[in-house]
């Protein structure tokens, strides 16, 4: 993950790396996913997650479409 001031700073980064722009998100949405995918790490019987539980997570903070998909259809 990086940081960045702008969308415009992110097409300058990804301008002179000759790479494509990927996912842009606003930090509260990073901190709100954040919550929500370390709420349960530190649980005696965590167990990992599977695509289906991974995309309910990107899903409930409004990360949606073939990006953040992960199950296999």
């Amino acid at each position: 993950m990086l940081l960045f001031r702008s969308e415009e700073a992110v097409d300058a980064w990804c301008a002179a790396r000759g790479l494509a722009r990927g996912a842009v998100l606003p930090l509260d949405q990073v901190w709100t996913l954040a919550q929500a995918w370390y709420a349960t790490r530190l649980d005696a019987g965590y167990k990992g997650r599977s695509a289906a539980e991974v995309e309910a997570i990107l899903a409930g903070v409004g990360l949606n479409g073939p990006f953040w998909r992960f199950a296999a259809d």
